[in-house]
């Protein structure tokens, strides 16, 4: 497949047009299933739902029956004015399961479960690239539940990528390439940056590199889709870094289809849940000069197959 790929490893758009069809394909719409307790309205075609009738600080197990089909069907729930505090962001967060502590980024004081994820004038911050969050452990999460908190006039949105479309879009001879390929996964290119010698070692030793499937399967549907995370991966197993990064670079572009995308304007009071197993999300970077912050629990998830 090497002739697909143009200069610097960047697929050629043309070629791959010709073989798949291009982005014209018929795109079926998501399974959209029937609710008694909420109601849910799909975003787009692809991904994304918003959901309503439901005051996330009192779910009942009825409801939150619902709210897992609804999850496992949109891969994104969007909740619009929900007024949580942090206790009950992290009680709801506990409903779908245990939660995790990250151990690079700034938790909210007395609730380690959260994470702050904030941009200010004087420090910008964004995830302004597409990934899977903290594939860098054995087993990553399972997804994240994020409430805006501090949310600017405008910009600051986060667009998600339905990543089981993403390689059901790929041709058949990319597929049958990767089936079987693992990529190595490590904290180093995001949090390993501004740490000493030392520090970096002693991270490494809690954190080692991990090999994560490049297609895995969801656990609880059976669907295929691809895994991976441009912030985290560092090659693929038994290339090196620039042997693999032709394919590395064709895999990255199939989150850049528009088609398989939903992107979401946060409002404050705004929460948005989706499964990592199956998704990545991107930060838009363009709130600069406005505050804007998010808080997030993360839900412990199992070892992709």
């Amino acid at each position: 497949m090497a002739e697909r790929f143009g200069q610097d490893g960047v697929v050629d758009l043309a070629s791959w047009q010709a073989e798949t069809g291009g982005l014209h394909m018929r795109i079926d719409a998501v399974a959209v299933g029937d609710y008694e307790r909420i109601r849910v309205e799909p975003v787009t075609g692809s991904i994304g739902a918003e959901v309503s009738g439901v005051d996330l600080r009192e779910v009942d197990d009825e409801t939150l029956s619902e709210l897992r089909q609804a999850w496992l069907d949109h891969k994104v729930l969007f909740f619009r004015e929900q007024d949580v505090t942090n206790a009950q962001h992290v009680a709801y967060g506990r409903r779908y399961g245990e939660l995790e502590i990250h151990p690079f980024v700034q938790a909210v004081p007395d609730h380690p479960e959260i994470i702050v994820l904030e941009s200010t004038v004087d420090r910008f911050q964004a995830a302004e690239a597409w990934h899977t969050d903290v594939t860098f452990r054995e087993c990553p999460p399972l997804g994240s539940i994020l409430y805006g908190r501090i949310v600017p006039p405008y910009g600051g949105d986060t667009c998600w990528a339905n990543m089981e479309l993403a390689y059901e879009l790929l041709p058949d001879d990319v597929k049958e390439e990767i089936d079987g390929l693992y990529a190595v996964h490590s904290y180093v290119k995001a949090f390993g940056q501004g740490m000493t010698d030392e520090e970096r070692e002693e991270a490494a030793q809690r954190f080692p590199d991990q090999k994560h499937p490049l297609v895995r399967t969801h656990p609880v549907t059976g669907r295929r889709s691809l895994f991976m995370a441009r912030t985290f991966m560092l090659t693929i197993d038994g290339m090196t870094p620039e042997e693999s990064r032709p394919l590395r670079q064709r895999l990255y572009e199939q989150s850049s289809i528009p088609e398989i995308q939903v992107r979401f304007r946060w409002r404050p009071g705004s929460v948005a849940q989706w499964d990592n197993r199956c998704t990545q999300h991107y930060a838009v970077p363009d709130h600069g000069g406005l505050h804007r912050r998010v808080e997030r629990v993360t839900l412990v998830g199992d070892r992709p197959v």
